[in-house]
């Protein structure tokens, strides 16, 4: 992770007279997306790029050890050995950034990862994930025990009605006792931005989460109805922005939700570039949370090197 966002006072002048042009924010992401395909090497490239800024996930009711012990192996071999030979790239430590789950699950993946001799952290979700309907006691305390699990992040999730209602004060002294509750684990702070209303909340609670602490702002839970859009990823790209030329801290940004194939994380990664620059496109700074997409990223690759499609026996681990 990059060094810590120390956060500021809660300075509501920042955020008083903002105003976002929806149309021109949706204009610009729809650029993006039509931006010319990389292909070849760029693309294989640009897709083992983002492979190392994804943030591996399991979220589901039946999750258990076996199935997770599963997924941390896959975050510690992403892609097929032989691929990755054949690209040259097999000797450059190429895992995943992270591997999320439940706090129930924590110790399990912890146990996986220290078995399977990697460091690759282990993130949880928490503060009443995925709906923030918590009192925030027992959000604090979910937090605590997720660190004492082993957990070296945390993905909090914020209470919506706060931003609703305009209750920022509420909102940034919520996020900044949730940093003190982390303690040496950083956070990440979940908008749920498909809940917010407007573009101009999503600006808002993004500053509001920055200022009280926040070491990465997330889109979504990726149980909204509506999750990571390229529009959200702007808005909440121009706060990150406007964040450091601020105050001198580097936050990161993190889309989760509906990312699905590795042409939607190419965009991404594209968006980055163009919007907070190339030092952003660095796991430090930039997480893709998913839980399918690092199987059709393999099936690119599979497709790059072999010149066939891949049959589901070709990445049974996939």
């Amino acid at each position: 992770m990059a060094a810590r966002n120390a956060g500021t006072e809660l300075e509501l002048g920042w955020i008083s007279k903002v105003y976002v042009n929806p149309p021109a924010v949706v204009r610009h992401a729809e650029q993006i997306q039509k931006w010319r395909t990389v292909k070849g090497n760029w693309q294989a490239a640009w897709l083992l790029k983002a492979v190392t800024c994804i943030d591996l996930t399991t979220l589901s009711g039946d999750d258990t050890p076996s199935n997770v012990h599963r997924l941390c192996f896959k975050a510690k071999h992403p892609i097929r050995e032989d691929l990755l030979k054949a690209m040259d790239m097999h000797d450059k430590g190429i895992t995943v950034a992270a591997v999320c789950v439940y706090p129930a699950r924590v110790t399990d993946a912890v146990n996986a990862l220290k078995a399977a001799g990697c460091d690759i952290p282990v993130a949880s979700v928490a503060a009443g994930f995925p709906s923030g309907q918590t009192p925030l006691e027992t959000k604090l305390a979910e937090i605590k025990l997720a660190v004492q699990y082993g957990a070296r992040e945390i993905d909090i999730v914020i209470s919506r009605s706060l931003v609703l209602s305009g209750q920022w004060e509420g909102l940034y002294e919520e996020i900044r006792q949730c940093r003190e509750a982390c303690g040496e684990a950083h956070m990440k702070t979940i908008l749920a931005t498909g809940e917010l209303g407007s573009l101009a909340n999503v600006y808002k609670a993004s500053m509001i989460a920055m200022m009280a602490g926040s070491d990465f702002i997330k889109t979504s839970t990726g149980k909204e109805v509506e999750n990571a859009t390229l529009p959200v990823g702007v808005v909440m790209m121009r706060a990150i922005k406007e964040f450091y030329w601020q105050t001198g801290f580097k936050v990161g940004f993190k889309p989760a939700g509906g990312i699905r194939t590795a042409k939607e994380a190419i965009t991404w990664l594209m968006l980055v570039k163009e919007e907070l620059g190339v030092e952003w496109l660095k796991p430090e700074l930039f997480r893709l949370g998913a839980s399918s997409l690092l199987e059709d990223i393999e099936k690119q690759i599979f497709h790059h090197v072999t010149g066939s499609y891949a049959l589901p026996h070709d990445l049974a681990m996939a």
